[in-house]
């Protein structure tokens, strides 16, 4: 697994074991195979940085940010999913996380003083690698909002996206934030939107050999940013023995140069929950696709023996230009009941639902109705859970807070492909492109008649006419129900595994659910799905070495 990390000014000097010092005095470590692409350094001598991941900077923006006083503001206006770490000639230490939170930082309380890192996983060894039994909970009832100063480990403390951890030479550590929302002219969030996507694309794949995911509008739209800077393999999943229709046709409708297309059959052997030869490796929560790791293990292994280094997702396109409508809200607060009630009538045909609870939850301000009016606890939910988090301000707070839950979890997938040599991108997830999307007004970027608009107005002139026009994208759900049935008696198993055995969850309605599901009936899978990859996650960390540490004098540090 790859993670970086460091330590507080006059703590203890230890390191990973085997993990690359990149300077010491405090210590910062990379472990794994990083790309020299990844980790770049600039130094005056008094002071030094490092950038962590793909970013578009070059080396004398690099440099510039060197003696800048505010550091995060500058770092912050590159494109690509990084964190930037500078310490000064006291050795004071600051690390600016990415505003959208696709790179996780955490800290841990240490014998020997405050440490940090990208892997709470791996931080989790300082302190007794505890499962965070609340922060599993509040998973278990919302995957997509579980605690934000939670993580799954006890002990581990995530910085939140967006903020600055300073590490004083006096011993004193703080938390500021350093990104909120701006505001721009539509047509300017389009084209902040496009150069932020293009950019983060560039300095992923320019001269790296890379593929993508060739289905939907999202992934169809990476494919053809990532075309311009090199040869690139674009891959579609379908179903075996279906040789038309679906996100088959959308890509052999796409005809452009760079692009070598490949296919990739969905079969038996990779049904949800089909157990493989390769276990699910451990990461730092449970990974979204741990349910499909026979898929998703299969598929990057595709792309690898194409000669990929890299590989591009289309994950975040949803979440970004496909919201519900919270606009409501800030319709509401502006007086423009009209809009409110058309766009409200508009949403609910679409849905099949009333108008009369969305216009009325705009009305009182009420976000968290509108965008998630489905959710209710799982039946199997025995334990206590801490008061969930609801975002309020808007739709910005409301998106803005959606993505940062769904990036941190996202970074296990990126886990996950690390294991299999693969380095993992979803560039939607990227800070520069949420800060393009929240600049524009929240009800321009809604639209039930039109189809992601903002993505479309900003790069379809990209894409053919017969992407531009799409409104559906393939749905698996039927694989899940298959997967069920074939595996039960393996998925039977995992209901009453460790989750009961920490008081979690009560297996018999878990069970009574898995043997619907199987039997075809309809299903909640935003519910049943985390609890089942809960559990192979703690198989899966159970199974898993622990980090070692040794002195920096051992590791080899400069």
């Amino acid at each position: 697994m790859r993670w970086f990390g460091g330590g507080a000014p006059g703590g203890l000097p230890v390191v990973p074991v085997g993990a690359r010092v990149i300077w010491s005095k405090p210590a910062l470590w990379a472990v794994g195979n990083w790309s020299s692409r990844h980790v770049r350094t600039a130094d005056d001598g008094n002071k030094r940085l490092a950038v962590l991941g793909p970013c578009s900077a070059d080396e004398t923006e690099l440099a510039r940010a060197l003696a800048v006083s505010d550091l995060a503001t500058v770092a912050g206006a590159w494109a690509g999913s990084y964190t930037v770490v500078r310490t000064d000639e006291r050795g004071a230490v600051e690390v600016v996380t990415d505003a959208a939170g696709a790179c996780p930082v955490y800290t841990v309380n240490a014998p020997g003083g405050v440490m940090w890192g990208s892997s709470s996983l791996a931080l989790s060894s300082l302190t007794g690698r505890s499962v965070d039994t609340d922060w599993l909970a509040s998973y278990l009832l919302d995957k997509q909002a579980p605690a934000p100063d939670r993580s799954a480990w006890a002990g581990v403390t995530p910085v939140p996206a967006g903020h600055r951890l300073a590490l004083s030479a006096s011993g004193t550590v703080s938390l500021s934030p350093w990104w909120s929302p701006g505001k721009r002219r539509l047509d300017e969030a389009r084209q902040t939107v496009r150069r932020a996507l293009d950019e983060g694309v560039r300095v992923r794949v320019a001269g790296v050999p890379s593929s993508t995911d060739l289905a939907g509008m999202d992934s169809t739209t990476l494919t053809v940013l990532a075309a311009r800077y090199g040869p690139i393999i674009g891959m579609t999943a379908y179903p075996s023995g279906v040789g038309e229709g679906g996100d088959l046709h959308y890509a052999r409708a796409l005809t452009i140069p760079g692009v070598t297309k490949t296919l990739f059959p969905l079969e038996a052997r990779h049904l949800p929950f089909t157990p493989v030869d390769e276990p699910l490796p451990a990461t730092d929560q449970p990974a979204p696709s741990a349910a499909v790791w026979a898929m998703f293990s299969a598929q990057l292994r595709a792309v690898a023996a194409e000669g990929a280094v890299g590989h591009l997702t289309g994950d975040g396109g949803d979440n970004l230009f496909l919201p519900s409508p919270t606009h409501l809200v800030d319709l509401a607060r502006r007086g423009r009941l009209l809009r409110v009630i058309r766009d409200a009538q508009d949403w609910a045909r679409l849905r099949r639902l009333s108008a009369g609870p969305l216009v009325w939850a705009a009305l009182r301000g009420d976000t968290h109705r509108i965008a998630r009016p489905w959710l209710v606890r799982p039946a199997w939910l025995v334990a206590p859970v801490p008061a969930p988090f609801r975002a309020d301000g808007g739709a910005n707070a409301v998106l803005t807070a959606a993505i940062r839950n769904v990036t941190r979890a996202a970074y296990a997938d990126v886990q996950l492909a690390d294991s299999l040599g693969i380095e993992l991108h979803n560039p939607y997830f990227d800070g520069a492109v949420l800060d393009a999307v929240v600049s524009a007004p929240a009800w321009e970027r809604f639209s039930a008649r039109r189809y992601k608009p903002l993505l479309v107005d900003a790069c379809g002139d990209l894409l053919p006419e017969e992407h531009r026009r799409r409104a559906t994208k393939g749905v698996f759900a039927g694989d899940f129900h298959r997967g069920l049935r074939i595996n039960l008696r393996r998925v039977l198993d995992l209901a009453g595994g460790r989750l009961a055995a920490l008081g979690l969850i009560d297996p018999a309605p878990l069970r009574a659910t898995v043997h619907a599901a199987a039997l075809g009936a309809e299903t909640i899978w935003a519910s049943l799905l985390p609890t089942l990859g809960a559990e192979a996650w703690l198989e899966a960390v159970e199974n898993a070495p622990v980090i070692e540490w040794t002195t920096q004098a051992q590791a080899g540090a400069r």
